[in-house]
């Protein structure tokens, strides 16, 4: 049950982020985040995804994942934002250091949680061989 509530969680935030991030507009705000058309989308996108699966009918074994692939995606991008901060000029001002951090940091927990979660289970959490 920790890997729905986990992306019950994450997409809400991820959601609220590119929400806010297509208010703000094309910038880097406050000095730390950046805010790129493109990276909102991806994070309506991602968040969208991570909340259909937390609060759907969504096995968990497809829940779990959805969740890894996530976080394999946002540790590339978190490694990739170091070395190609513009990411190939879809995003115009680049990652600074606290998205890649952030990115990093999304994408390890998004892989432990995923990893930590029994397999082979039902949505209610009881083995699927019962």
């Amino acid at each position: 049950m920790v890997l729905k509530r986990f992306a019950q969680i994450l997409g809400v935030v991820l959601i609220l982020v590119g929400l806010v991030g297509l208010v703000l507009g094309d910038r880097v705000w406050l000095g730390i985040l950046n805010v790129d058309i493109v990276e909102d989308i991806v994070h309506l996108a991602t968040g969208g995804l991570l909340a259909y699966v937390g609060f759907s009918r969504m096995d968990l074994s497809t829940a779990r994942s959805v969740v890894l692939a996530l976080g394999i995606v946002y540790l590339v991008v978190g490694i990739l934002g170091f070395v190609v901060p513009m990411m190939f000029g879809l995003i115009p001002h680049g990652y600074t250091i606290f998205d890649d951090l952030l990115h990093l940091v999304l994408g390890g927990l998004s892989l432990a949680v995923a990893l930590s979660a029994p397999r082979g289970t039902t949505q209610t959490g009881r083995s699927a061989n019962a």
